[in-house]
Order: structure tokens, then C-alpha cells, then sequence
């Protein structure tokens, strides 16, 4: 018992990159552990959703891929929030 993902929280976890589509046709792109549980705190509309989200519904996950550990996912998160809307419909569209 308490190995490194015990010791630092989540050092160990894998990451995810995620694209929502906001109920005004706009995209969210984000990163997380647990896809599913953050998708659902953006939902909500409370605190620990993206305040860009919020009034924006209906939301619907449209895109979600697993990157590796933070660090890659962050830099994967930056590149995507890069692209254009074309280039980030196209990435859904190969999913």
C-alpha cells in the first residue's frame, strides 16, 4: 500500500483529452483523469465546472482520447486549443 499515485494524488493515473460541445454550437476542449466524473461536473453548472461551460447547455461529449501522463496530456490540450474549429470538427469526426 501507498504507492506513488497514493503519495501524490494522481501522479500515476492516466490522462484523457476531452472535447465538449456547448448547447451554442462552441467546443471545450479539456484534460482529466476521469473523463466521465469531470464531464458531469461541468454539467452540474457548480463550482468545479469550467466557467466557460456554464450556461452553455445542453453539453455533449463528443471526443475523448487517452494521452498518457500530464504532462503529455497538457501539452496535447494546447495543441488542440490551437487548431481551428474545422481542424477540431475533423479530429471528432475520426474518433
Amino acid at each position: 500500500m501507498g504507492g506513488a499515485a497514493q503519495q501524490g494524488g494522481v501522479s500515476n493515473s492516466v490522462w484523457f483529452l476531452y472535447l465538449i460541445r456547448c448547447g451554442d454550437g462552441s467546443l471545450y476542449t479539456g484534460i482529466a483523469t476521469d473523463v466521465d466524473r469531470r464531464f458531469e461536473e461541468h454539467e452540474s453548472q457548480g463550482p468545479k465546472g469550467a466557467k466557460y461551460t456554464r450556461g452553455r447547455l445542453p453539453l455533449e461529449l463528443v471526443y475523448r482520447r487517452e494521452i498518457g501522463n500530464r504532462s503529455e496530456a497538457t501539452k496535447e490540450e494546447m495543441r488542440v486549443k490551437a487548431l481551428s474549429r474545422k481542424q477540431k470538427l475533423a479530429l471528432i469526426a475520426l474518433a
